[in-house]
């Protein structure tokens, strides 16, 4: 990651934080104060309800849902032991071991200490978890688990050795450390205020945790820009640009308090135009947004984002091969480019849950083996976990990958007020028809001589136009008059057919 760089945008009423790696737009992401998420803060919420059918419960911590409590992320004396995945340093515990009944560990109105690990997603109200922990820049604290873990990513084992006798000397009996990537680099004194600063902090919550009454929040994590940048700033790092002075000044105090020997990299936005168009990244962000993905050779990556799983599909499109080269050398060079590509989109769109991929049928069991390899190869850039299958005859893929946070999509969109978030709409053929059978099902309840319709414009023209003839068939039928009225305020699928006495609204 030598020539990334971090780019944040915040001179508007949100700040837009974007990770680009060797040119590339690779991780995105947002806060609005409004809407800002609740991932990381810490509270003191009341027990609801609980469900021993489902080993849950759901928790009122003061948002506008109620959090979501899983019995296996309850910390309680005599329950299982945790174990702690320190994979990537984040210090994420999860319970192993004897399963303890839910109605053992929490009861209704009971006020418990938790914190928020997934913010709420669609329908869904935040999960949350009674292990507690907190992230600072070289190591995470977890008051409720006695464990010291180090960071995978750090290999030399003598180095493993000092971090561990260096955490061991200073944490408290009975909670525990998980050890960063970035520590790797830092010297004793440096991990050591590190500590001492998250010991305060966890004090201080306590204290708050005594004085307040349920539901309360107790600790909110750092804004999204300090956030970003703690996990981020790296000495590979090149840069950290921000375009805001007042932004570029907290950042620059930050940074020169947490991580002095990067302040150098912290600087300000100089250009004439907008810092995200001065690094194309609204260009690549409005693409990421798109459906259809283009593919430098030609082909193309269709993107299908449902509720439960997203389908990526293959196509060739305009890419015919290279001169001398056979049909499964063109489809092997294009589910090549497709593999890089999808790793790249998924970590850009931060789609998660189970992804279905649909490359190009190959015939050769070595260039299924090629392209497996290389998805498995781009994937390892993603600090999101990722399984994915072999590829099967049919070049189908099945993976998951670990889901945080909501989509890109959801994130920056909105569903379609025309169709309702659908994805289409009825033709004015099907509306006209469907009138006509309105009419016919009305007629017999209603009084007058004339039904007067309402209807979007293409309904309307079609009606008084090339429809005449299935009109007039419909007023000898029903031995009244026909009068159709265009309403442009109206949506397509939308009509009225009313009587002189009684009126009949359909299609909202």
């Amino acid at each position: 990651m030598s020539d990334s760089v971090i780019v944040v945008n915040a001179d508007g009423p949100e700040t837009r934080v974007a990770l680009i790696e060797s040119g590339i737009l690779s991780e995105f992401y947002v806060e609005r104060e409004r809407e800002r998420g609740t991932v990381g803060n810490v509270y003191k919420g009341k027990v609801l309800r609980v469900l021993p059918g489902m080993q849950a419960a759901f928790v009122d911590i003061g948002e506008e849902k109620a959090a979501f409590l899983y019995a296996g992320d309850i910390a309680a004396p005599g329950a299982a032991q945790a174990s702690v995945d320190d994979d990537d340093g984040e210090g994420v515990p999860r319970r192993t071991g004897k399963h303890i009944d839910i109605t053992e560990l929490v009861r209704p109105g009971q006020e418990i200490l938790v914190q928020v690990v997934k913010d709420p997603i669609s329908s869904k109200g935040a999960r949350i978890t009674t292990y507690i922990s907190l992230p600072g820049r070289n190591v995470v604290f977890m008051p409720t688990v006695s464990h010291i873990g180090i960071s995978r990513r750090i290999s030399s084992e003598r180095e493993r050795r000092r971090l561990r006798r260096l955490v061991d000397q200073m944490r408290p009996a009975g909670a525990g450390f998980v050890v960063r990537t970035v520590a790797e680099t830092a010297t004793n004194g440096q991990i050591r205020a590190d500590m001492d600063y998250l010991l305060r902090l966890w004090a201080n919550i306590k204290v708050n945790e005594r004085v307040h009454r349920a539901p309360c929040l107790l600790y909110r994590d750092l804004n999204l820009m300090l956030r970003v940048v703690r996990d981020n700033l790296t000495p590979e790092l090149s840069k950290v640009i921000v375009d805001d002075r007042l932004a570029h000044e907290k950042l620059a105090r930050f940074v020169s308090a947490f991580m002095p020997d990067c302040a150098q990299k912290i600087e300000q936005y100089s250009g004439r135009e907008p810092i995200f168009d001065g690094y194309g990244i609204e260009v690549e962000l409005n693409r990421a947004l798109e459906r259809k993905v283009p593919l430098k050779s030609g082909g193309s990556l269709v993107f299908d984002q449902g509720e439960a799983l997203t389908a990526v599909d293959v196509n060739t499109g305009k890419f015919v091969g290279a001169k001398g080269k056979t049909l499964e050398e063109t489809i092997t060079q294009t589910n090549l480019e497709a593999a890089e590509e999808i790793a790249d989109q998924l970590r850009l769109r931060n789609l998660g849950g189970l992804v279905i991929i649909d490359f190009i049928d190959m015939d050769k069991e070595s260039n299924r083996r090629k392209v497996y390899r290389k998805l498995q190869d781009v994937l390892r850039r993603d600090r999101a976990k990722a399984h994915i299958t072999k590829i099967s005859e049919m070049g189908l893929v099945e993976m998951s990958r670990k889901r945080t946070r909501e989509s890109l999509g959801r994130l920056l969109t909105a569903p379609c007020e025309s169709c309702n978030g659908k994805g289409y709409t009825k033709s004015a053929s099907t509306v006209c028809y469907e009138i006509l059978r309105e009419i016919r099902r009305e007629a017999p309840h209603m009084t007058g001589d004339t039904v007067h319709v309402q209807a979007a414009p293409p309904v309307a023209e079609l009606m008084n136009g090339p429809e005449t003839g299935a009109i007039d068939h419909m007023v000898k039928r029903i031995q009244r008059g026909i009068e159709v009225q265009s309403r442009k305020d109206f949506h397509i699928e939308k009509f009225e057919i009313r009587s002189k006495n009684k009126g009949r609204n359909s299609g909202d």
